[in-house]
């Protein structure tokens, strides 16, 4: 019932940046939690920010600093502004969004590559 939409992947250099976006359609109004995932290569995925309805964020300790995740209730939209982007950043960010209840979403994925 919520679709979630991404935007925003790509090749970028070591110290770089790139905004990901991720607008969700459908049941926004029962939205509770807006986040960001990742996957590197063999790796499980992991928790990288996340961000109440209220705007109170929460982020991994290895991207803290650096990243910053945003969300704007009107345009049912979450943001990933990543700074001083790592190769071992590298990995395929997913949107996730949660409703009221415990319901969960997940985005089709973006793909990062941090690489010189």
């Amino acid at each position: 019932q919520v679709q979630l939409v991404e935007s925003g992947g790509g090749l970028v250099q070591p110290g770089g940046s790139l905004r990901l976006s991720c607008e969700a359609k459908g049941r926004s109004f029962s939205i509770f939690t807006m986040g960001w995932y990742r996957q590197a290569p063999g790796k499980q995925r992991e928790l990288v920010a996340r961000i109440t309805r209220g705007g109170s964020p929460n982020y991994t300790d290895s991207v803290k600093g650096r990243f910053t995740i945003s969300r704007d209730n009107v345009k049912n939209t979450v943001y990933l502004q990543m700074n001083n982007l790592k190769p071992e950043d590298t990995a395929v960010y997913y949107c996730k969004v949660d409703l009221f209840g415990g319901r969960g979403y997940w985005g089709q994925g973006t793909q990062v590559t941090v690489s010189s």
